[in-house]
């Protein structure tokens, strides 16, 4: 038994990625996309006919619509590939405007439902801050299941799971990037890694925080650097992992063992709230949080800006 076979018996395994050509050979239950994964898709020789398509059926659509519906058949698509749910991001431009976010959620969600998709194959991908996860509460209510995104510290896995959101997405390698650049030449790889590593340290903490208070959101490590944090983090409700970490585990024949369990969740963190005021101030105070969230949205922000500019060019 290969590791990535042997980790499917612990964790739900996520493919991290817009190629779905390459979905069938590691067999994933669920996909994430993101408009960086899809910028990515799109310029490949073999997925630039389904943009033409797409933007030649809907020319005189507004373009955010048309990027919807890009997203949309890559979502399509992929479902057609994997068992499970997709995973469709919310313009990270509409980051800090719930009423917004709310709406093209909506609209994702119409667009798969004229395409014969279910409510309960999508998740609709939101960037945590503070409206988009007012948003996600409001969309759950409605039926909608969230994915939330972009999460880099405690406070907001906590009010994402007061908010009753389905799905977490807790960024693991872009928490070790900001660790590991900060120490600067005093990073000593050896020692933050496996279950030491600060992005795996964080998702553990959230999972037997969640897991000790029956807080039923979905816990799903995300953006992972090397084998050795998913493995440190087998047993997680999920894992998205890329299509390149997949094939070096599906290469590895080295053991694999249970490193977090629901059953054995251990935390003395009693259960907290955060209210704005306080949610705000304990993000401004997280240096690493702010960093990465507000790096984040301005990273998908400016793909999303390329996808258009693509989109145009046609």
């Amino acid at each position: 038994m290969n590791q990535l076979e042997a980790l499917k018996q612990f964790t739900t395994v996520v493919a991290d990625t817009g190629d779905f050509r390459q979905l069938a050979q590691f067999k994933p239950t669920d996909a994430t996309t993101n408009p960086s994964l899809i910028l990515k898709a799109v310029q490949k020789p073999e997925y630039a006919p389904l943009m033409h398509d797409i933007v030649g059926r809907h020319r005189s659509a507004p373009l955010d619509e048309t990027m919807d519906r890009l997203l949309v058949r890559f979502g399509t698509e992929i479902l057609g590939i994997i068992p499970g749910r997709v995973s469709t991001e919310v313009d990270a431009r509409l980051s800090f405007d719930t009423e917004a976010t709310v709406a093209r959620a909506e609209r994702l969600m119409a667009l798969y439902r004229a395409e014969g998709v279910g409510p309960e194959r999508i998740l609709i991908k939101i960037a945590s801050t503070w409206e988009g996860i007012q948003a996600a509460a409001r969309l759950q209510r409605q039926g909608v299941r969230t994915n939330l995104t972009l999460l880099f510290s405690f406070c907001q896995a906590v009010a994402c799971g007061e908010a009753g959101v389905q799905l977490i997405s807790p960024f693991v390698g872009r928490i070790y990037d900001w660790y590991k650049k900060s120490a600067g030449s005093n990073w000593d790889e050896a020692a933050s890694a496996g279950a030491n590593d600060p992005g795996v340290r964080s998702v553990r903490q959230i999972y037997q925080y969640y897991k000790r208070h029956g807080i039923a959101t979905e816990v799903m490590g995300a953006s992972f650097r090397n084998t050795g944090q998913i493995l440190a983090l087998a047993g997680c409700d999920l894992l998205t992992i890329s299509p390149e970490l997949l094939a070096q585990l599906a290469a590895s024949e080295a053991p694999v063992t249970r490193a977090l369990d629901a059953a054995g969740a251990d935390t003395d963190l009693p259960r907290q709230h955060f209210d704005e005021p306080a949610f705000r101030w304990a993000l401004n105070e997280d240096a690493m949080a702010s960093d990465k969230l507000a790096e984040g949205i301005r990273a998908f922000a400016a793909d999303a800006v390329k996808l258009e500019q693509l989109m145009k060019a046609i």
